[in-house]
């Protein structure tokens, strides 16, 4: 009998999961109207800062699509590293050499100002910012050339203090960066869109964060998030709380995904995962019911020899061709490349077992190093061998 009630809970559960996954799908279809090409009435200087760690499948033509823009102003590009002797270097020569370059700078900077790396390079290169307006874009991301007008005109209406963008996963190669652009575009993103539909979720993210230099100075530059674990959360949090809006445009960018092995993947999407329960514990913990296909399949364990076994099963089907159709959605929502729907139903079990994990421990990797963590503060950093 206890098994019986277990398998009904689960079933339940899975349902209840169904159920949000249609909902997502609307609410992606209502999150994006037709994108009109909107460019500010002037063009600002802008300065985008990249910094940089090691050199990543895929970093040339990351890092190419910021300086191919079609804006009209002009743009200074910094790119920061920490070592002398970061295999990010020579991709920067290599572009500071292109013929059509723009005003393309390197700082080599040692200098840690705590436990974030990435928000320590920013603080190395804030005092080479030129420009009114600044972008902070992750070494991972590629844009359109139509990128920097958008978010300029974005940045240009009314109350708006700083403008992030959503993204969507793009697999460089092979089965795991596929996985893991699934996990974004399934997972992730939906759960964003269907978050900030509810006014439940205010997110910043490290895709994009685009602010004016004076606002940058109000909020004390980059030193106040330098032990932040979501540095570009805290960001925004502290840019609302100056008196503004984070607007979000109507498109996302690409997040390179470019994971090699089921190592890789974990460790990247387990930091993900551990990031937004420190940020929203709550929150987080209420997503459980977003991974109906793992809470059929338990309800099938559970209720094998029970009535409720082949009910499961038809959650079980429901939950893929609910999960396959909202992938559907989103590509077509956000002009995305063709997908690896026959992926979808590995995907939903391995982030359901991220999900789990991520209760457990308060360890996250990035890069080479590994932190602990209280809430969104970095307490402790050691690097790897």
């Amino acid at each position: 009998m206890i098994l019986f009630w277990l398998s009904l809970t689960a079933m339940l559960v899975a349902a209840t999961g169904c159920a949000y996954l249609l909902a997502a799908a609307t609410l992606v279809s209502r999150s994006v109207r037709k994108l009109v090409q909107s460019r500010a009435k002037v063009a600002p200087g802008v300065t985008i800062l990249k910094p940089l760690y090691g050199n990543e499948p895929g970093l040339f033509e990351n890092l190419s699509s910021f300086w191919t823009q079609d804006y009209p102003g002009h743009v200074q590009i910094v790119f920061g590293v920490q070592d002398a002797g970061d295999p990010a270097i020579p991709i920067v020569r290599r572009l500071q050499n292109a013929p059509d370059a723009r005003d393309l700078q390197l700082v080599v900077e040692a200098t840690a100002h705590g436990s974030n790396r990435k928000v320590s390079s920013l603080v190395n290169m804030q005092s080479r910012i030129q420009e009114d307006i600044v972008v902070i874009a992750d070494s991972d991301i590629r844009v359109n050339p139509g990128y920097l007008g958008e978010i300029v005109a974005a940045l240009s209406q009314p109350g708006v203090n700083a403008v992030t963008c959503l993204y969507h996963g793009v697999p460089l190669a092979g089965i795991w960066s596929n996985l893991s652009a699934l996990a974004i575009n399934t997972h992730f993103l939906p759960n964003v869109v269907f978050g900030m539909a509810l006014g439940l979720a205010r997110p910043c993210f490290g895709s994009t964060l685009a602010l004016r230099h004076q606002t940058l100075a109000e909020i004390g530059g980059f030193m106040p998030f330098v032990d932040r674990l979501a540095d570009d959360y805290a960001m925004g949090e502290a840019l609302r709380a100056a008196g503004g809006a984070v607007s979000i445009p109507p498109f996302s960018v690409a997040h390179i995904c470019t994971e090699s092995s089921l190592r890789d993947f974990w460790r990247h999407h387990l930091r993900w995962a551990r990031t937004i329960k420190n940020i929203d514990p709550i929150g987080y913990a209420g997503s459980v019911v977003a991974h109906p296909l793992p809470w059929a399949l338990i309800a099938m364990l559970l209720g094998v020899f029970s009535i409720t076994f082949l009910p499961a099963i038809a959650v079980a089907g429901t939950s893929i061709v609910a999960r396959v159709a909202l992938l559907r959605k989103v590509a077509k929502i956000y002009a995305l490349p063709s997908q690896a729907y026959w992926l979808a139903p590995a995907c939903d079990l391995l982030s359901f077992g991220l999900f789990v994990e991520s209760f457990f421990g308060r360890r996250v990797g990035w890069k080479d190093s590994h932190y602990l963590t209280v809430g969104n503060w970095l307490t402790h950093r050691e690097s790897r061998a």
